[in-house]
């Protein structure tokens, strides 16, 4: 499919080019200063046909997007064959890299689908569909630069394919400002929708296997197909999860219902990674500390950050309930991810994340968040995701010597993502180490991880270890300018804003911008929660 759209291109470019018009001013130099990088965007594009609309400057971007993607994708295959030399932390970080090349090659295919069909404007559920896979595609790209930057820093090759990747990261945000423009993604604060639908009122009761069989398609209910369980003992129908997840269907429709796996209560050491061809995938275990999975992968030990996570899940539509998911490296190994979600319409109900350092790393697309409890020490919930947690347990724990908390780092890297970390209805209090050690350690909301950090607490409460600035600097002053912090309705000890940060990105909000950040503004929670069974709030 790809050779396909690159001989598109390569057709669709000599088109552009004959019918192009040598007199002056051309629409395409106008279309270039609305991204945010306008000459790079003249030069790449064909901006001298007159006759060519702000569409047809879109198709052609998201087309030469295709046409980079594949070719950054094939060399990494490249690298990848001849590894000589490289430590085992350079090889992951290529194989990171090559992971990631390979999903931005299939997003930008999917919406390139999309924008072809001729269409000038596009459903909303749709157009933010697709703007996320194109927010994605940037997220991605930056993931593999910084792994590299981390892990192989004495690669004599490393300088090169960083270079190349902040050259096409520029194309894919040029074609993430047009499609905005063109077919109406949203940018900035949000818009609000016309109307907020009903919320889901369902919530987990059992799950017993009957009543799940006998839950039917009515109302809010879970729809299940089929029900495997994992006992450890070997009287279920597997004995690891990862068997469970094998034998599941692949690309499943959503008219199907969900495959549940019920892991049973016990702590399993293994690494889950839920691929992204197992859709509408259920797992329910029996309860936070009941049902433990647990590893100790971490990036003192050579893992990538991306891949020391104990549990992976790419999966789309993957719903997760009554399970604690365990990163046990510790403080002193420093990057060591418990989960790494980058599911799309994904949810978590009462599950638990434990670690230190990067605990939970919500990398990218649309995820939601209930009755969850997360503990960590720095940054411990990150990532460039645009998430939703809602009633949800923040316990920041002892770091080590030396080291402060941060709750999150948020990593938006351009102004057109749909990106972001929303905190509503949540409690931060300490954990049982850090209360005990004596007050010494602050603890802060958050930092800017990217240029473009963006996150939001709302109707929160913060013990009185949230430090009075609030926020902290992640170097010098970068992103003080265009990161977007704002705080709404806050309570507890920890909400007073008077002695806050002066950032000109720092914002105390009223209930009209707040809005904007809930279930179902921020992410489509109305169009997909309903089916999963978890309860949400739509509104504030």
């Amino acid at each position: 499919m790809a050779s396909t759209y690159i001989s598109n291109l390569l057709f669709f470019s000599s088109l552009l080019l004959l019918i192009c018009s040598s007199s002056a001013q051309s629409s395409g130099a106008a279309v270039c200063n609305d991204t945010p990088y306008p000459s790079f965007c003249r030069t790449s594009l064909p901006i001298n046909n007159s006759s060519a609309n702000l569409h047809d400057y879109g198709r052609f971007s998201i087309r030469k997007s295709i046409a980079t993607a594949t070719k950054f994708s094939n060399a990494i295959d490249k690298y990848l064959t001849t590894t000589s030399g490289l430590t085992m932390a350079a090889i992951r970080a290529l194989q990171d890299c090559q992971y990631l090349a390979r999903l931005n090659v299939d997003f930008l295919s999917n919406t390139y689908q999309t924008v072809n069909a001729g269409q000038t404007s596009l459903p909303a559920t749709k157009s933010e569909e697709d703007q996320t896979m194109l927010s994605a595609i940037l997220t991605n790209t930056q993931t593999c630069i910084d792994g590299l930057q981390a892990n192989a820093a004495s690669w004599t090759s490393k300088n090169d394919i960083v270079a190349t990747m902040q050259n096409d990261d520029k194309l894919f945000s040029v074609s993430l400002a047009l499609f905005n423009k063109g077919w109406g993604g949203n940018v900035g604060i949000l818009v609000l929708r016309e109307a907020l639908l009903s919320q889901s009122k369902a919530v987990f009761e059992t799950v017993g296997r009957r009543k799940l069989l006998q839950a039917g398609a009515a109302g809010n209910q879970v729809v299940v197909s089929n029900i495997v369980v994992v006992r450890q003992d070997g009287s279920g129908n597997f004995t690891t999860i990862t068997d469970a997840i094998n034998f599941a269907p692949n690309n499943s429709a959503s008219s199907a219902g969900y495959f549940l796996i019920y892991v049973t209560a016990g702590v399993y050491e293994e690494y889950v990674n839920i691929p992204k061809n197992k859709k509408y995938l259920m797992m329910i275990g029996d309860g936070i500390n009941q049902t433990v999975i647990t590893g100790n992968h971490s990036v003192a030990d050579g893992w990538t950050t991306f891949n020391s996570a104990t549990f992976i899940v790419v999966a789309p539509n993957f719903v997760a309930v009554n399970i604690t998911i365990r990163n046990t490296a510790g403080a002193v190994k420093h990057q060591a991810v418990a989960l790494r979600n980058g599911a799309d319409l994904s949810a978590f109900y009462r599950c638990s994340f434990e670690g230190y350092q990067d605990t939970l790393y919500t990398h990218s697309l649309r995820q939601f968040y209930r009755e969850c409890d997360i503990s960590g020490t720095v940054d411990f919930i990150f990532g460039n995701a645009a998430v939703v947690f809602q009633n949800c347990n923040m316990y920041p724990r002892l770091p080590m010597s030396g080291q402060f908390n941060a709750v999150t780092a948020q990593g938006r890297t351009d102004p057109g993502q749909n990106t972001g970390t929303s905190i509503q209805k949540c409690n931060i209090r300490p954990a049982d180490d850090l209360a005990s050690s004596g007050g010494s350690t602050k603890t802060y909301l958050g930092r800017p991880w990217k240029e473009y950090s963006r996150t939001v607490y709302m109707q929160t409460f913060m013990d009185s270890l949230i430090t009075p600035a609030g926020w902290s600097i992640w170097s010098g002053d970068f992103a003080l300018n265009t990161s977007y912090y704002a705080e709404f309705n806050n309570s507890g000890p920890g909400s007073d804003t008077s002695q806050r940060v002066t950032w000109p990105g720092f914002h105390v909000i009223d209930a009209t911008v707040a809005v904007n950040f809930t279930a179902s503004v921020f992410i489509p929670g109305d169009d997909f929660l309903p089916q999963t069974g978890v309860p949400y709030d739509g509104g504030l």
